[in-house]
C-alpha cells in the first residue's frame, strides 16, 4: 500500500532478502509539477497498490535508479505501457530485454518538473562477482526538500530485525546514515565520489528516503554529509 510522506510524495514498501538478510525495499512516487507521476525503483505491485497509484495520477516516468534495482521493472512496465522507462547507463547491457527510453549518463545536475537528479560517479559495491559499479542516480524533490536515494546510503535502526541490526553493527552502519564498510572497501575512485557528493550537497534537503532501512525525516543533510565524510575519510 502507498504511504503519503509529504505533499506530492509517497512510498510503498515490501520485504526483500539480500544474501539471506532481510533488508526490505522501498519505491518512491512523486507527483511532478505537471500533475503526472514519476515512480523510482518499482517494487512487486499488488492490485490494491496499483489501484491506489492509478488514483494519484498518470505514471509517465518509471526510473531504474541503479544497476541493481531492476527486478520488478518488467512487470511494472506491463501495467503502464505508455510510461517512459528511464535507466542508468550500463543497464542496457545488463537488461537487453527492456525497452529503455532514456539512459541517464550525464554527470551534471538536471531538473525536470520539480525534480532534480544527479548520477553518482565512482561508487562501487560488492556482489558475487566482486567489486562492481553501482551507477546510481539520486533525486531531489524540491517542493518537499526530500533527497531520494537507493543504495548509496543505508539506515538500519531498531525498527529492523535482530539479525539485520547485528550485521549493520558489524558493518559500521547501525543507526547511521551512510554506506556500509563493504562499499567503503569496494570503492577505489573516491575523488569521483567526492565530486558527486559535493554536487549533491548543494541541494537543500531535510528528509532522506532510501531503499533499505528507516527513512530520515529531520536533519537529513548533516547526517548524510557526516556519513560520507566517514566513507571518504575527508571533510566535505
Amino acid at each position: 500500500m502507498l504511504k503519503a510522506i509529504d505533499t506530492d510524495l509517497w512510498v510503498a514498501e515490501q520485504p526483500l532478502k539480500y544474501f539471506g538478510l532481510e533488508v526490505g525495499t522501498r519505491m518512491t512516487v512523486i507527483r511532478l509539477t505537471s500533475g503526472k507521476l514519476m515512480v523510482i525503483s518499482p517494487i512487486d505491485m499488488d492490485d490494491a497498490t496499483i489501484n491506489e497509484l492509478n488514483q494519484l495520477g498518470e505514471v509517465i516516468y518509471i526510473v531504474i535508479p541503479n544497476l541493481y534495482h531492476h527486478l520488478f521493472v518488467a512487470d511494472f512496465k506491463l501495467c503502464y505501457p505508455h510510461a517512459k522507462l528511464w535507466a542508468v547507463s550500463g543497464l542496457e547491457h545488463k537488461r537487453p530485454d527492456l525497452q529503455i527510453d532514456y539512459i541517464i549518463s550525464d554527470r551534471n545536475i538536471h531538473l525536470i518538473d520539480g525534480v532534480e537528479y544527479l548520477l553518482i560517479q565512482g561508487f562501487n559495491t560488492l556482489d558475487t562477482s566482486g567489486c562492481s559499479p553501482l551507477n546510481e542516480c539520486v533525486f531531489f524533490h524540491v517542493k518537499s526538500r526530500t533527497l531520494i536515494v537507493t543504495d548509496t546510503v543505508f539506515h538500519f535502526d531498531d525498527q529492523c530485525s535482530p539479525s539485520t541490526r547485528l550485521i549493520a553493527k558489524l558493518l559500521g552502519g547501525y543507526n547511521q546514515l551512510r554506506p556500509s564498510i563493504l562499499e567503503k572497501f569496494a570503492t577505489q575512485d573516491k575523488v569521483k565520489v567526492k565530486c558527486s557528493i559535493q554536487q549533491l550537497l548543494t541541494w537543500d534537503f531535510e528528509r532522506v528516503i532510501m531503499a533499505h532501512g528507516s527513512m530520515i525525516e529531520q536533519n537529513g543533510k548533516p547526517q548524510f554529509k557526516a556519513g560520507y565524510e566517514w566513507f571518504l575519510e575527508i571533510s566535505l
